[in-house]
């Protein structure tokens, strides 16, 4: 059950390491953010093949989108790429791997995109919490279970996920979303210890 923290936690650090960079230019705090955040991926998606498609398909669209700008995005990749060598790169097909890294980057195409946003109010919900690969991965979910019913059901090339992969990544999601909710105190608590630590010394 490993699955459960790591999810979690790397959503939670990938959210306060992006808006250390983003909201304070605070690059030590967000670099330290990102290297623990890629040391759980990297982790991850070497003892779950699901967390594998969806973790190489985000790394690969965003990386093809472009988004990939900053010092700790940087920093959080490598650290990503060197545990996935160094503990074994998984096996992974291309079929399910293309499905996610397309929806990934159209996710990353259209999130903070003001352009598409201006066209609807639901556009911009859609991409704002970037509803393409919540999508992708609930569609190959329900194929996933749709199988374990039917088993001679398969579709050439495709590797199905299992609905607990589904709700994992609703787990990484929120977790991603309350870090930014509540980024403020965060913040504002890790300078305080920072400060007491600093005044013991």
């Amino acid at each position: 059950m490993l699955e459960i923290p790591l999810y979690a936690l790397s959503g939670f650090l990938m959210k306060i390491s992006d808006d250390m960079h983003d909201k304070k230019n605070n690059m030590v705090l967000g670099i330290l953010a990102g290297i623990l955040c890629g040391l759980m991926l990297g982790y991850l998606v070497t003892i779950s093949v699901d967390a594998a498609y969806i973790f190489f398909g985000v790394f690969i669209g965003t990386f093809i989108a472009k988004k990939v700008n900053c010092i700790n995005h940087i920093v959080t990749a490598l650290i990503f790429v060197i545990i996935v060598f160094l503990l074994g790169f998984p096996a992974v097909g291309i079929g399910t791997l293309a499905i996610c890294t397309i929806a990934a980057y159209i996710d990353e195409i259209g999130n903070d995109n003001k352009r598409i946003y201006e066209k609807s109010k639901i556009l911009e919900i859609f991409f704002e919490y970037r509803f393409a690969l919540k999508t992708a991965i609930l569609v190959l979910a329900i194929l996933g279970v749709i199988q374990s019913f039917y088993p001679g059901f398969k579709i050439y090339g495709i590797y199905f996920l299992g609905i607990q992969t589904f709700l994992y990544f609703l787990l990484f999601e929120i977790s991603y979303e309350l870090a930014g909710l509540k980024f403020d105190a965060i913040y504002d608590k890790v300078y305080s210890v920072i400060g007491n630590l600093n005044k013991s010394s």
